[in-house]
């Protein structure tokens, strides 16, 4: 499950991504010499009939198109290549206009972002938006757990939370995840009792949670159960549909981007980081609970992946797109020493980090004792 999981998840969600790269760059005109699922040595492979090699690759772990006029599959320029004017030259993607170049870079992100944005809005035209039935009777304290961060501040069990920090609470579903990444932070909680509007400060207690599959991870939780509410689900169109997609998925970058800083503050632990390995367990999990949390866990993997290459690291889109946007305050691109060197530091690290998190994802699997 773990393979197969592993191989539907990430070789259809590179393929749209360097697509996007592709699709982006014919339009403009700009050739593509090879077209690769995979990293490595070739293992299938074939040429269309504009010069493009499409090839699946031995590593499966990511993928690129080399458009013409890239020195190797990182899209470092060729310094060689010549002068624009040269014949030879004609559809080479470093000698298309700047505004070109970004957009063929930034379409393999977009087109990752907008899968995900079609998957969550097909899941809302497909069941609905679920609604409390009274939405007076959402988010009443029905009962507190042994640990309540939540009773020790004060709160009462009938108390209705309407608010934190000021922002109101729609659901009880956004009151947990208003909560659920944010372990130790203190909030201010508003909440009707008798009639009145109170405020009460409460530090969010810090939990290790175990999931059905054994994976732990660090939340956020006060210690409440909410009162149960009747809920409805109601039809949406697809301008709804679209809108609470793209709720969704700021919802989603926001957890990570707050992860990813937590993580280097020091308030959450590294062992939380996920390579290859912890992807393919988790899409193997998923997979076995059925098509819908499988196609739901591609949503998020593929804004992983728009947000891992949007970063401004040399060898990722964000890297080039940093480089152009370097050209465009400079008016001329940056020298080639100044690629290369730059290049070099990003694969490195690049390539630290996956040595990181993959050493991170064997120790965390069963057969090493966790």
């Amino acid at each position: 499950m773990m393979i197969l999981g592993f191989l539907l998840v990430l070789g259809p969600l590179v393929t749209v991504h360097e697509l996007g790269h592709l699709l982006v760059g014919r339009i403009f005109g700009i050739k593509a010499d090879a077209f690769s699922v995979g990293f490595g040595k070739e293992l299938v492979g074939w040429n269309d009939k504009q010069g493009t090699r499409w090839k699946i690759s031995a590593l499966p772990l990511g993928g690129y198109v080399q458009f013409k006029g890239d020195m190797n599959p990182a899209s470092i320029p060729d310094p060689d290549a010549g002068e624009v004017t040269d014949p030879e030259n004609d559809g080479s993607f470093q000698f298309a206009a700047l505004w070109k170049r970004a957009l063929v870079v930034a379409a393999g992100p977009v087109t990752n972002l907008v899968v995900a944005l079609a998957i969550f809005a097909s899941f809302a035209m497909l069941y609905g938006k679920a609604v409390p039935a009274d939405p007076e009777q959402e988010n009443i304290v029905a009962k507190f757990a042994e640990v309540s961060a939540a009773r020790e501040a004060g709160l009462q069990v009938g108390d209705r939370i309407v608010a934190i920090d000021g922002e109101e609470l729609a659901s009880f579903r956004e009151l947990q995840r208003r909560i659920l990444v944010y372990p130790g932070r203190e909030i201010e909680l508003t909440y009707l009792r008798d009639g009145e509007t109170q405020n009460l400060p409460v530090k969010i207690g810090r939990f290790e949670q175990k999931d059905r599959f054994g994976n732990e991870s660090t939340v956020g939780l006060i210690g409440i159960e909410a009162q149960p509410v009747e809920r409805k689900f109601v039809k949406v169109g697809p301008v709804e549909a679209v809108s609470l997609a793209v709720t969704q998925s700021v919802d989603v970058l926001e957890m990570m981007v707050t992860g990813i800083v937590q993580i280097v503050s020091g308030d959450r632990s590294v062992k939380e980081l996920g390579g290859p390995i912890k992807i393919a367990k988790f899409s193997g999990e998923q997979l076995s609970l059925g098509p819908d949390a499988f196609v739901w866990f591609a949503a998020l993997i593929s804004i992983n992946l728009a947000f891992i290459n949007l970063l401004p690291i040399p060898a990722l889109d964000g890297g080039h797109l940093a480089f152009y946007a370097a050209e465009a305050i400079r008016r001329k691109p940056v020298g080639a020493r100044g690629h290369e060197l730059a290049y070099r530091t990003g694969v490195a690290f690049v390539l630290a980090l996956m040595l990181f998190v993959t050493i991170n994802d064997l120790a965390s699997l069963p057969i090493f004792g966790r």
